[in-house]
């Protein structure tokens, strides 16, 4: 099953109010002052391919497709979406999104909804496709500015296809930023310690 692909109707999670007490609403006008725009990635900054180089596209307004498989926008305010992709000349590609909320405490609640879409996409998808066995994993969190995890996804469907991805979701004030690294392959393919890097690089550009 391609990593860029739906596997059935993916239930919408609500976004509740957390231990915070925040709970996500549309922004109100003038909330916050305009924040810089985020940073991105670039190519020599994703996980080395042993063969191939990567290259980066532009970086481009609005959610990216690529996510669609375990991450989306159903339940949350309609915040400006930034992303931006990656590939090499074989089978791995990754994306970036970024989103700049309208306040430190909303960006948590957002950061908490879209880790939770990626810890439960594993059963979701089973229960939406009969021909897919999913494995999720959790390889824990990293400590930068305000914090980031890193898990992984590993899908096999009854014809014999096998992806793994590796997700993660981080956050620096009113910013989270998620970044997803897949390909062909098993967990034993994944490079979780260069992706942990990425992603510590990925929160610490955003500002």
């Amino acid at each position: 099953m391609s990593m860029r692909s739906r596997a059935g109707t993916v239930t919408a999670l609500t976004v509740a109010a957390l231990a915070v007490g925040t709970v996500l609403t549309a922004p109100a006008a003038g909330a916050a002052p305009q924040a810089a725009t985020p940073k991105f990635l670039s190519a020599s900054q994703l996980p080395p391919h042993p063969t191939s180089s990567w290259t980066a596209g532009p970086v481009t307004e609005g959610f990216p497709v690529e996510l669609d498989l375990c991450v989306h926008t159903e339940g949350v305010p309609s915040y400006d979406y930034r992303h931006r992709t990656f590939r090499t000349d074989l089978d791995t590609n990754a994306v970036q999104m970024t989103v700049v909320a309208d306040t430190a405490a909303h960006a948590k609640a957002l950061a908490k909804h879209y880790d939770d879409l990626i810890r439960t996409c594993a059963d979701r998808l089973e229960e939406g496709s009969p021909d897919v066995e999913a494995e999720g994993r959790d390889y824990g969190t990293l400590p930068v500015e305000e914090g980031a995890r890193v898990r992984g996804l590993h899908t096999e469907t009854s014809w014999g296809a096998t992806d793994i991805a590796l997700l993660s979701v981080g956050r620096d004030g009113r910013t989270v930023t998620v970044v997803q690294w897949a390909q062909l392959g098993d967990f034993g393919d994944a490079p979780v310690a260069a992706f942990k890097k990425t992603t510590s690089t990925a929160v610490a550009k955003l500002y």
